[in-house]
């Protein structure tokens, strides 16, 4: 089989992921893949797209998960990486299962709302009648069809509840809303909350069992359920309403899932972190200092407060554009790290540079 990968990997995945979770490992998590194998097979004619909307509708799923099996031949595997792939509609798709209008741009997919409504004219629930949601449900369904349990197939970005708020309520409307219609916010908070776990377990029922666990768009591995928590808007608010308004539905959230991540995305949202470390339900924080921002290695107090904390964390290489000694520079600065899970996307000509860190940390 053209991936290079088998069943007996997956059992030590599984295993050390595990491990990782209960803080039980002894070491980060490693997740290399490298692209340049030989793929040992015809490149398909359609092109790669990262986002998975730029394919048009009439596209074939079968197609699309063809695509991404050429992409998957073309990677080694090293460390903890496996196999991983994710129908990528856009950060929040939900908000087109529930009428708004995706458009995507030059590298990216947004949302929009047909109409801006007063608020109180607003409400969200499930639907299953939605071309978004059917197009997504063809695409996994195809993928457990092709791999059987080989692949791990990650969640779609369902978004964070206030994000899906601001995509129908823009920020300058929400923001005022947050003052003059509190309470309205309360309610379609929590209305987005039943409507993404409903769309969350549908899913995760065409997931379930050939998925080897659980991933979502950072493919980290879980056996239980797993996502990354998010509120990408409250780097425009403060902690005292992010207490009222995003921290109960994030606690609800992270109380349901198995293992539940945090997304803490930008300098704006710091202010949010002591909070976010008391609940004991997330287990780990995902920090991204943002386009412009110093990279990884320079946010030592950040990462020292969630080792502290007692949390885990995620890092991709991409975030510090160095060399391999990330985890080096970390453990100095932090104390330890194994508490990361790092996940290193490279050339194939750097194996035997890679090989030698894995090496350093227990890995091959």
């Amino acid at each position: 089989m053209p991936i290079d990968f088998d069943q007996n990997r997956w059992k030590k995945i599984i295993h050390d992921a595990r491990k990782w979770w209960t803080g039980k490992l002894g070491r980060p998590l490693i997740q290399v893949r490298l692209k340049g194998k030989n793929p040992e097979r015809e490149e398909p004619a359609l092109p790669y797209f990262e986002f998975t909307s730029f394919y048009d509708p009439s596209i074939p799923a079968e197609k699309i998960v063809d695509r991404w099996d050429y992409e998957l031949s073309c990677t080694k595997f090293l460390g903890d990486a496996f196999p991983h792939v994710w129908p990528n509609f856009g950060p929040g798709v939900i908000a087109a299962f529930m009428g708004a209008r995706l458009e995507n741009g030059e590298n990216t997919s947004w949302f929009f709302p047909t109409e801006v409504h007063d608020i109180d004219q607003i409400s969200f629930k499930f639907s299953e009648q939605n071309i978004w949601f059917n197009r997504i449900c063809d695409i996994i369904q195809a993928a457990h069809r092709k791999w059987q349990g080989l692949v791990q197939i990650g969640m779609t970005d369902l978004g964070g509840n206030l994000d899906i708020l601001s995509t129908f309520r823009p920020s300058e409307h929400l923001l005022f809303d947050l003052t003059d219609h509190p309470d309205q916010v309360k309610r379609l908070t929590w209305e987005a909350h039943r409507a993404w776990w409903a769309y969350f377990e549908k899913f995760n029922k065409l997931h379930q069992p050939l998925n080897p666990g659980y991933t979502c768009w950072a493919p980290i591995f879980s056996e239980l359920p797993y996502y990354m928590l998010q509120c990408d808007f409250s780097y425009m608010i403060g902690s005292k309403m992010f207490a009222e308004f995003v921290l109960q539905e994030l606690i609800a959230s992270a109380d349901r899932l198995g293992n539940a991540f945090y997304h803490l995305d930008g300098p704006g949202e710091l202010p949010h972190l002591d909070l976010l470390l008391q609940v004991a339900s997330i287990k780990g924080i995902q920090w991204v200092p943002g386009s412009g921002a110093p990279n990884v290695s320079h946010w030592q107090e950040v990462y020292r407060r969630i080792y502290q904390a007692g949390k885990l964390t995620q890092i991709f290489h991409a975030q510090y554009k160095g060399g391999f000694d990330l985890l080096d520079i970390l453990k100095n600065q932090v104390g330890g790290v194994e508490n990361v899970c790092y996940m290193i996307d490279a050339d194939i000509s750097q194996e035997q540079e890679i090989v030698i860190m894995l090496r350093k940390y227990g890995l091959e």
